[in-house]
């Protein structure tokens, strides 16, 4: 439960301050537009609304005047938040790691329990670390499985392919099971490895990113693939460029 929260914080602070502020804008829109219908939280009539909001309306209804204060009070609260999450964000963008960059040093546990060093690979093998968001989901499975049906494509090409996401060691051992995975998956507690290599996130921050790493027998990044939707493609542009090194 404590991994939940850590890992979806923000998720939750929008939430937790949306929900307030959902419940005063409906009262607002109600008292600005004159009805008790509910349809009018979803009719997009905004013009007077704005001028209520920003401007004084009916300085003589107190009601008014009240929502109006909350009303700005929580959105107020809502943008500062929104603003100090893409400020972080961006911190973490900033400090990604790109093409030409050496591979960390990290160790972490696969779905056996076993300790993956990465060191392990140096001068042996080139290596496909995938991060995905989140074992036995549509595109991770899809993901997943595409990478297990290449699993000998990738051998012949001296490459280790290891995918990485949040989850736990007995999460990872279900998702491996379930679709017969032949290769590690490593559990990164706390996206610990995630936020070292500035792994991107996608809608504002709530879903971690699918981004795919390969490095040569050296340790350095040659390819970068970022996609959500294209899972699949992160197979494909992997063989691409790990063919090409022949």
């Amino acid at each position: 439960m404590k991994q939940f929260f850590t890992d979806n914080i923000w998720l939750i602070i929008f939430l937790a301050w949306g929900f307030p502020l959902g419940i005063y804008r409906s009262r607002f829109r109600k008292l600005v537009y004159q009805t008790e219908s509910w349809t009018i939280n979803i009719k997009p009539v905004f013009l007077k609304e704005i001028k209520a909001l920003f401007g004084n309306i009916s300085p003589e209804n107190v009601n008014y005047l009240k929502f109006r204060n909350f009303y700005r009070f929580y959105l107020g609260v809502y943008i500062l938040l929104f603003i100090l999450f893409s400020t972080l964000n961006q911190q973490e963008s900033m400090k990604k790691l790109e093409i030409g960059d050496k591979l960390p040093v990290f160790s972490l546990q696969d779905q056996n329990g076993q300790l993956f060093d990465s060191r392990s690979l140096l001068g042996k093998k080139n290596l496909v670390l995938f991060f995905y968001p989140k074992d036995d989901t549509p595109g991770c499975t899809k993901e997943a499985c595409s990478f297990r049906d290449q699993f000998e494509v990738f051998k012949d090409v001296n490459a280790e392919v290891i995918g990485i996401s949040g989850q736990s060691v007995e999460s990872h051992k279900k998702f491996a099971e379930k679709h017969r995975l032949t290769y590690p998956l490593l559990t990164d507690t706390g996206n610990k490895l995630r936020k070292q290599f500035g792994v991107p996130t996608n809608l504002f921050g709530l879903l971690p990113g699918r981004v795919t790493y390969i490095t040569n027998k050296e340790g350095e990044i040659i390819h970068i693939f970022n996609s959500q939707m294209q899972a699949e493609k992160h197979v494909d542009e992997a063989l691409r460029i790990l063919k090409s090194l022949k």
